[in-house]
This record gives structure tokens, sequence and C-alpha cells, in this order.
């Protein structure tokens, strides 16, 4: 399919690429050296795009702009909303009280700066955040090895250096936002032990993985160790696996690994030691209580409007379509008072129903994909409980090579990463990866569902 030109207005980079392909054919697979990368191959299992996702510079600053003011108002709701309670608003968002406990206890520990990735569509006219993942354990940390992986074709090389463009180091700027966040652990006359750790039973599927994560951790002076909560002892309170003392808890548990107090017995000496400053966790639980997809619908809840200023307003309309809890009450986009399940079984193919506390796309239910009768049924279970509706975006296509010199529409979920720009300079811009789908009607573009991955070069 040829890329119309309402559609490649986005993306004149991307259609120049495409262009310069077709006036200069070369042979070579442009995706020849990710294929070569253990590493990248563990993690998207070959399924890569043929040529990277291009920013401007002005829509990588303006986005970057508007995710740190969102991330500014969700860190707010506590003060703003619940007069700065941390477990009233994880009892908003569907904790159960042992997760509140324990984000609570995890809040009094050290520090938590911006990290994040926003997954967004670009509806051909401005970027939509679909949800924002507030944490340490964010998917496709490797994404700068995507860049350099592509950069190893020749066309893709001759074409960023000709138009000057650039990306960034995902995982270079989680280096930076870890050692900032747990400054007070690090030992000066050594290099700090790292361990990436998740629990038992999610190691046993992301272990190679995280593997990954902590060998990486060496390019930036780190001995990293990969393992899971298990593994550790505590001589003297400290934990340590392997005969090494851990100055750093890399984390990649969430928090909705912790519902059953029994299964999270191994977490307890670990708080414990973040407690006492024995060791640096990162990041801190709370990371997420503030990236749920229930805060978010807080953000565009009409009752809480008074409560933002005009800038602040704008930039949710600007950002973050219509999203609401499931309850029988709710208001419109305008803003009208309706009965929130007759307003969303008569828009079945505008919207899109999500749980609040899962992520990877797990358990969402889109209207347009499903009939009536199931859609009336997922409502009608949802009301009261940790679910969400948003109003469903359709991403524009984006013109991307189809191998044989002409242009093929994609439908891309853009994965963008945000961190402290005091930490990692700039406007906190710290990279970006993307999925794509070849369905214009898509769902959720992850790789669960097919997605094909690839990485992006920036103005």
């Amino acid at each position: 399919m040829r890329t119309t030109p309402r559609q490649a207005r986005r993306s004149p980079l991307g259609r120049a690429y495409g262009e310069q392909l077709a006036a200069h054919p070369a042979v070579g697979d442009p995706t020849a050296a990710a294929r070569d990368s253990a590493a990248l191959t563990l993690a998207y299992r070959g399924r890569f795009l043929p040529g990277p996702a291009f920013l401007s510079d002005t829509e990588r600053r303006s986005v970057a702009q508007d995710l740190h003011t969102l991330h500014g108002l969700l860190r707010s709701l506590p003060e703003r909303v619940f007069g700065g309670s941390l477990t009233a608003l994880a009892d908003a968002v569907g904790l159960n009280p042992h997760q509140a406990a324990l984000i609570t206890r995890s809040a009094r520990t050290g520090s938590l700066l911006p990290l994040g990735r926003a997954d967004l569509y670009h509806d051909g006219t401005a970027f939509q955040l679909l949800e924002f993942n507030i944490t340490s354990a964010l998917g496709g940390f490797e994404n700068a090895d995507l860049n350099r992986a592509m950069l190893a074709y020749p066309p893709l090389r001759e074409f960023v250096a000709r138009h000057g463009l650039r990306y960034r180091d995902t995982l270079g700027c989680m280096v930076r936002t870890m050692s900032a966040e747990c400054a007070a652990a690090l030992p000066a006359d050594r290099p700090p032990v790292v361990a990436v750790v998740d629990t038992e039973e999610n190691f046993s599927v992301v272990g190679p993985r995280l593997a990954v994560l902590a060998e990486g951790l060496a390019d930036h002076g780190i001995e990293g160790i990969a393992c899971h909560l298990g593994q550790f002892t505590y001589p003297q309170g400290r934990p340590t696996v392997a005969g090494r003392a851990v100055d750093v808890v890399f984390r990649y548990f969430l928090v909705e690994d912790l519902t059953d107090p029994a299964a999270t017995a191994p977490l307890e000496p670990l708080l414990v030691a973040a407690e006492q400053g024995r060791v640096g966790l990162f990041s801190r639980l709370d990371a997420e209580l503030y990236g749920n997809k229930g805060t978010l619908a807080m953000l565009s809840d009409d009752r809480h409007r008074d409560l933002f200023d005009a800038d602040e307003r704008a930039c949710v309309e600007r950002l973050l379509p219509w999203t609401r809890y499931v309850r029988a009450r709710g208001t419109d986009p305008g803003g009208s008072d309706v009965d929130l399940p007759a307003y969303a079984r008569a828009r079945q193919t505008e919207l899109i129903l999500k749980p609040t506390l899962l992520h990877g796309g797990s358990g969402i239910v889109a209207g347009w994909e499903v009939d009536a009768a199931e859609w009336a049924a997922r409502l009608a279970s949802a009301v009261d409980g940790p679910y969400v509706l948003q109003r469903r975006v359709r991403p524009a296509a984006e013109p991307f090579p189809d191998g044989a010199g002409g242009l093929l529409d994609l439908y891309l979920n853009w994965g963008i990463y945000l961190a402290d720009p005091d930490v990692v300079g700039e406007d906190g811009y710290a990279g970006c990866f993307v999925r794509a789908s070849t369905d214009p009607a898509v769902g959720v573009v992850s790789m669960a569902g097919g997605a094909r991955v690839g990485c992006a070069f920036h103005g």
C-alpha cells in the first residue's frame, strides 16, 4: 500500500528515506546486523522493521514538554485530590491493602526522579497518550542497540549523516537516573554492584533478557547481576547474591506482582534493607502508582478541572484522550452527566476498555473487535471495578520502505522515554522505540499481537 500525501506529512523524513531507496536501490538486508545480535533477537524474536521511524526536532521537544507536564500532574495527585494520602490514591486506582502498605513504606526511602515510557499513537495531527509506564521496569531498553545495528546498513547511515539525525541511549539515561536516585548507596572506591531483580516466577520467563540488561550495565562502569528475589541472602542485613554484596537493586518486578503477602515474603527483607539505607532501590514501589491507568482517568475527569491551571488543563486536553473510570454515572467529552455504561454501549466502536493494574495489553477489550453482547457483558462486569474507558485513537499511517522501491503503510505505537532533564540533559527526552502493525483498525499494537519493532532517529 502506498502512502497518501496526507499520511506522509507527519513524517517527511520517512518519505524522503523511502524516496532515496527508490532512486538508489541498494542490495542487502537492512535488518541483517540486528538479526546477528543475540541480545536483539532474544528481545524481539527477529521481528524487525526494515527502517527506522523519524521524529522532527519540533515534535520531539513538544511531546517531551507535554509529557513532563503530565508527569508532574500525576505526581501531584495525592496532594491535589487526596489530601496528601498515598494510601487513598492506591485504593482509588484498585490496589489492595497489602500493595498499598508496601507502596507507602517504599515512598519513605530515597528519592524518585522522573523516568518512564509513554505509549502513544499519532493520529496525523498530534500524539495521543495511551498509557504512561512510570517505573524502572521498562521494556525496550535495548533500543539504542537497534539504532546502532540499523546504522550498519549503508543507505541509512548516509541518510542519517546527511540530515544530521541522532538518537538517545535509553539504557544510559536509565543508569544516570538510577545513579542520581541511589547516590547515597554507591561506593566511591569501586564499581557499584547492581542486581537486576524480578520475582522468582517472572524470572523463569524473563531471566535471559534481564541477564542481557545486567551485562549491558558493564558499558556504564557497573557490575551487573541478574537474579530473583529468592536468591538473596542478608548477612548483616545487606542483600547478597552469589557471594556479592549488592549496592543497588534495579527493580523489574511490578506492584501488580505483589498482591499476596505470602508470595511476597522474599521482598520483606529487601524493603527493610532499603529502609535502613543498606541498599538502594531503583525505582521505589510508588513509581507505578503514578503510572496507573486510573490516574490518567483522574486527570481527564471533569470533576478535577478546577484543580489545574489553564496551561495544565490545555496539556491534558492536548495529550490525553477522554478517559473515565467505569462507573454508573460519568461525564461525556462535552462535560454532560450521563449513564456511562449506556453511553459506552451506544459508542462501542469508538471506545476501548482497560484494566488499571495490568500491562502489556493484558485484559484490554477494544469495542470494535467484539460483538455487542460481549461488549455489554464486559462493561457490566467492569462497573465500579479497576477499569477505565478510553476514547479510541486511530493511528495515522507512517511510511516505511517496502523492499521493492515503494512505501508501506504501517501503524505505530510510539514508546517515548522520559527522564529528568537535570540528570540526562536536553529536555529529558530519553529515546524511543516503535512497534508497528499493518492493520489500520488495530486495537493494541504490541509484541504479543505480532507487532514488528523498530528504532527512531530525531532531528
